[in-house]
């Protein structure tokens, strides 16, 4: 941690996973697991909850920074090896685990819905859950260093925190074409997605922070150091990706791939196939659906449709099976339960979208 971020103020709570101080005119959030790239915990998630409930009524605090603890990772998501032990433990989809989650999103839309600005400086790895505490807020400050990501079908998953409204809402298909791929952007491809609002030098982000810190207006706070990061490689590439990620399902997609990929220059079209065959085939299938219904939802639909998905996918077997196969053996092998998209049934994919049996997700907790 920076001398910057050491030095205490007038007001700090600590503990070993988060922390909050009141730094001038700002509440400061920090998450604090460097060495699990700042994955968020439970305990973590309903922290910062509480904190932002209690800084929201508090004329003092005129608007809130969240930054990160270690030079690797904003935040590379949930703490899912946790999620993956409950239900290795026989808690597969029981009331505790969805806890988790539960909470999560109702961090998400509080995030969303914030009355301050509500600032996340990003310097570094930001994935799934990272993803959830940065761009729903009001700024999103993203360094050179930025590595944006939703990997969650390559693990059997599905793109929650908030995916269904953001990822729809994406230039040409984009938000599509990352989630179906989990493809990684970069600081220039964030700016011109507007998964970042500015992009600065991660050098000069220490002194931005203190700007912050005294700041009456985060907009002037910022101007002084934004930069322009240069052309954005998934710029060039957007006709493609708008052309076949805009089909009306994801068999017509790699339909569309595949003819392309026969061109003289198909090469993308054939790299971006086989990523996608690659992942799990009922995340694929449920994943495209739940896209499609959130750019006709509004936020709080969205994370109401996403615990649908939840309360289901953590009982199914590709979660496990991805979080082994990557994580925890690490052989890069899961065994995929149904092993290919012809062989997904559209009943298990609807099962999905049904309201669970303990009703859907309440936001006003």
């Amino acid at each position: 941690m920076n001398a910057g971020q050491r030095q205490m103020s007038d007001e700090i709570r600590m503990s070993d996973e988060i922390l909050f101080e009141r730094r001038g005119k700002a509440g400061v959030i920090t998450l604090n697991r460097p060495k699990a790239l700042n994955a968020l915990t439970h305990g973590m998630v309903s922290a910062m909850a509480a904190q932002l409930r209690e800084w929201e009524g508090d004329d003092h605090i005129r608007h809130v920074v969240v930054r990160a603890a270690g030079d690797k990772a904003f935040c590379a998501g949930g703490d899912i090896l946790k999620l993956y032990e409950m239900g290795r433990a026989g808690k597969a989809g029981d009331p505790e685990q969805l806890a988790f989650f539960a909470d999560e999103y109702r961090l998400n839309h509080t995030i969303k819905t914030y009355r301050k600005p509500y600032v996340a400086l990003i310097d570094g790895i930001v994935m799934g859950g990272g993803v959830g505490i940065s761009v729903h807020g009001s700024h999103r400050v993203g360094t050179q260093k930025v590595t944006f990501a939703m990997p969650e079908v390559g693990i059997g998953f599905f793109p929650d925190v908030g995916g269904s409204f953001f990822l729809p809402r994406m230039p040409n298909e984009t938000g599509m074409y990352a989630a179906l791929t989990a493809g990684r952007l970069k600081q220039a491809d964030c700016l011109w997605s507007s998964i970042i609002t500015h992009a600065v030098s991660s050098d000069r982000l220490d002194d931005l922070a203190e700007a912050l810190y005294e700041a009456d207006s985060v907009d002037l706070a910022i101007e002084p150091f934004s930069i322009n990061p240069g052309s954005a490689p998934i710029a060039e590439r957007a006709g493609d990706i708008e052309t076949a990620f805009s089909a009306g399902s994801l068999g017509e997609i790699l339909e569309y791939l595949d003819r392309a990929g026969e061109a003289a220059e198909g090469e993308w079209a054939l790299k971006t196939a086989a990523t996608i065959r690659s992942k799990s085939p009922m995340s694929l299938e449920v994943a495209f659906r739940q896209l499609r219904e959130g750019a006709r939802l509004d936020f709080a639909g969205c994370m109401k449709l996403e615990f649908r998905i939840v309360s289901e996918i953590m009982k199914g077997h590709d979660f496990y099976e991805g979080v082994r196969a990557v994580l925890v053996d690490k052989d890069n092998s899961p065994a995929w339960e149904p092993r290919t998209l012809d062989a997904v049934d559209s009943r298990a994919v609807d099962k999905h979208f049904d309201e669970p049996g303990n009703g859907d997700l309440e936001l006003s907790v």
